[in-house]
């Protein structure tokens, strides 16, 4: 993959121009875009850009994000085709005056649900590459790009990073502005990044955001883990199981005090609430799609909206009750540990194309609004990575890029 923080440290060493690491990419892409299929459009007159600290790095962006160079067609030609928006969305524009390079719009499911893209797993083409956000976490992972912007509203960052091998994080809401993405639930939808790494990540964030605490600063020393298995999910796969086992072991050995802990039972009701106020919210947002073009929404999330559209208000104002007092709860579980660690997904990526993977593993995060970092664990059967999912509170984005990394460290002393 393609290092961000080490092409920040040529490219100030001099060792490397900003327009050679964009030429440098290009290639890459070049060599594996027509297998991976990653990309809707490239920007082909995107040149580097002379303004720190992103100069040199070619971004993807999901295209469900408005661009005003290049089309924004949802994941659903259908309707939106050569759709092209008059302004570039926020995130599109802080990327841009870090001095960052937007080099093209990323696949993803149709309005950044369940209908799958054509792309594929870079590690092992018959298995998917996870989404929504196939296209962003298969540049990244298939070592195309640097870094690409995802979005998540159950699983669709940290999902597909597992799948695809790449480091990702779905920062604390709100974090990262979310005007100009196409909404699906507004207490839900989530910008992300994807990366080679952990360090990677945070040199991405705290560039797009302006936060140095973000970046990478002095080894964190044995941080407080706590290991989750989500029992009201259901089980995990096997690989799955034995990436969380290793991540544990190998964060123990390395100094963190891990231990096993018991959610509180109200955190197991907003894990089952998170669907109720995802599509009770997305009737409201995918009204105009649903009511005038109903025969072009692509039939997986046309049956997700026919199956929960008799979703009452009263409903959905208890699911919005039972997530603030989950969100609650959760505050004083981070008071025991620093962190959390659990699955990134169920098992490795599925075999075929006609599914996405399940987000049962990671709708609870999303709900409760906390930052998550996927940190890519072990290699399972086929070449397929694995992840596990590095968890903090609530606007602790700097502890959560922290402990992520210590544990990618220890994984790779293991």
């Amino acid at each position: 993959m393609i290092s961000l923080a080490d092409l920040q440290r040529r490219i100030d060493a001099g060792e490397l121009s900003p327009d050679a690491a964009i030429a440098q990419t290009r290639e890459a892409i070049g060599a594996r875009e027509k297998t991976v299929g990653a990309f809707v459009r490239q920007n082909e007159n995107a040149s580097a850009a002379s303004a720190d600290p992103l100069r040199g790095i070619a971004v993807g962006i999901k295209d469900i994000i408005d661009t005003a160079d290049l089309p924004t067609e949802m994941g659903c030609a259908a309707i939106y085709g050569g759709w092209q928006p008059r302004a570039d969305a926020p995130i599109v524009m802080m990327l841009k005056q870090a001095g960052a390079t937007i080099i093209g719009k990323t696949t993803t499911t149709a309005f950044a649900a369940n209908d799958p893209t054509p792309t594929v797993n870079p590690h092992n083409t018959g298995y998917t590459p996870g989404g929504s956000s196939s296209g962003s976490a298969a540049a990244v992972g298939g070592g195309m790009i640097p870094l690409a912007l995802g979005t998540q509203t159950g699983g669709s960052v940290i999902r597909p990073a597992s799948f695809c091998g790449a480091a990702a994080i779905k920062p604390s809401f709100n974090l990262l502005p979310k005007t100009g993405v196409k909404c699906f639930s507004w207490t839900l939808d989530t910008l992300g990044l994807f990366a080679a790494g952990v360090s990677d990540l945070a040199h991405g964030l705290s560039a797009i955001t302006g936060r140095p605490e973000l970046l990478p600063g002095a080894a964190l020393q044995a941080p407080r883990i706590g290991i989750v298995t989500q029992d009201f999910a259901g089980a995990p796969e096997a690989a799955s199981g034995e990436t969380l086992q290793v991540a544990a072991k190998a964060a123990e050995r390395a100094g963190a005090s891990v231990r096993t802990l018991a959610l509180p039972e109200i955190i197991g009701e907003a894990w089952r609430a998170h669907n109720i106020v995802q599509f009770f919210e997305a009737h409201l947002a995918m009204a105009w799609e649903y009511r005038t073009k109903y025969d072009l929404v692509p039939p997986l999330l046309r049956k997700r909206l026919d199956d929960t559209r008799d979703i009452t208000p009263a409903a959905y104002d208890n699911a919005c009750a039972i997530t603030y007092r989950a969100r609650a709860a959760l505050a004083e579980v981070f008071k025991e540990v620093d962190v959390l660690l659990t699955f990134s997904a169920p098992g490795a990526a599925p075999k075929g194309l006609d599914s996405t993977g399940d987000a049962r593993f990671n709708q609870l995060w999303t709900l409760m609004a906390v930052p998550c970092v996927n940190v890519p664990a072990i290699i399972a059967e086929g070449g397929l990575p694995v992840g596990v999912q590095v968890i903090a509170g609530v606007g602790d984005d700097a502890k959560a890029l922290a402990a992520a990394r210590f544990v990618e460290d220890a994984l790779a002393r293991r």
